[in-house]
């Protein structure tokens, strides 16, 4: 068995990551996490957040709940939202339409994780499947064993099938072809073939 190449799941050192093209993949990974759980913890308490980040080349990404442009002018101004019915129903219609599409995510989250799970045990089946029908499997990936088994498999086959091609030539050698009876009342009209001669 081979040893394992991976070291597993391990502990991150918090420091920023030197070579740029990883810095900008783990980026990509991790920010759609931190608006994730932004917006989790914006259904499971009701609070208001603003999230404004700034990727390595500099390009803006946010999130906000309500919005982030209200959330920001409500800091910048330093004064507490307005309390008239129409903003109270739109935040409500927000919150509600915030919930829904929360839980949403987390139902296709879900159905992804069972595709996933789904897919390893099909990869689990047919390496299982290659196991067993290893001669199905391309010639370069049989190992020197296998070959030797596939060989001694089709010189079986060809045994076996000279075997059954002479058979089959005995048997229709053996085979009489058939001859066509003449009709008897022919035979009596011609009358004899031979005469003879009485002396």
């Amino acid at each position: 068995m081979m040893p394992k190449l991976t070291k597993g799941r391990q502990k991150i050192e918090m420091k920023k990551i030197p070579d740029e093209r990883n810095l900008a993949v783990t980026f990509s990974k991790r920010y759609s996490g931190i608006f994730k759980k932004a917006s989790e913890l914006c259904t499971l308490c009701g609070v208001d957040i603003a999230i404004l980040i700034f990727s390595p080349t500099k390009k803006a990404f946010s999130f906000g709940h309500p919005c982030v442009e209200t959330i920001i002018d409500r800091y910048l101004a330093q004064h507490p939202p307005p309390s008239s019915s129409i903003s109270q129903f739109l935040e409500f219609h927000r919150n509600a339409n915030t919930q829904e599409l929360t839980g949403q995510l987390a139902n296709i989250l879900r159905q992804l994780e069972a595709e996933k799970k789904t897919g390893e045990e099909l990869d689990k089946m047919k390496k299982i499947n290659q196991d067993r029908c290893w001669w199905e499997a391309p010639i370069d990936t049989l190992g020197v064993e296998q070959l030797e088994q596939l060989k001694m498999a089709m010189l079986e086959l060809k045994k076996n099938a000279e075997k059954q091609a002479e058979r089959l030539k005995v048997e229709a050698a053996n085979r009489k072809p058939t001859i066509p009876i003449s009709d008897s009342t022919e035979a009596d009209a011609a009358g004899p073939s031979m005469s003879r001669d009485m002396d």
